[in-house]
């Protein structure tokens, strides 16, 4: 009987599945980097041949493009058996300077709001000043909240 991961490298093998096979390739070729080159990647892709890495920082090109020489003859020379098939003619870098969008404004529209279920009708028996008076500007924010 075969495991769920001999089942998914079968079907990875097929021809309808070769951008799977691409992009096992590239994740492979990323983890051979330095580790602070990693992190700067945004992402990667082919386009005829040629594989493209975007940086997110203009220093990890930098770095990236002082070893490019040594990454394209280490690749034709041994490349990584995830690899195999992939005709990888050109290894090119550049920058993008497009911002990523946060959880927040990618979210925004979509934030749960909750209805205040409180009255504003509790008793404070709070010994502290401070905290006494914090506490009673909440319950006044919530009792003009739940009036209207």
């Amino acid at each position: 009987m075969k495991n769920a991961s001999q089942i998914i490298n079968i079907i990875q093998d097929k021809p309808q599945f070769s951008k799977l096979n691409k992009v096992k390739c590239i994740k492979k070729i990323q983890s051979l980097l330095i580790a602070p080159v990693q992190k700067m990647i945004n992402f990667a892709y082919f386009k005829a041949d040629t594989l493209f890495f975007v940086f997110n920082h203009p220093a990890g090109k930098q770095e990236f493009d002082n070893n490019i020489q040594n990454i394209k003859s280490a690749l034709k020379f041994a490349p990584p058996s995830e690899c195999e098939g992939i005709s990888i003619q050109d290894i090119r870098a550049f920058v993008t300077y497009t911002p990523k969008k946060t959880l927040l404004e990618a979210d925004e529209d979509k934030m749960q709001t909750y209805e205040e279920r409180s009255s504003g009708d509790f008793e404070l028996n709070i010994q502290d000043e401070k905290l006494n008076q914090l506490v009673k500007s909440i319950r006044d924010i919530i009792k003009d909240k739940y009036d209207t």
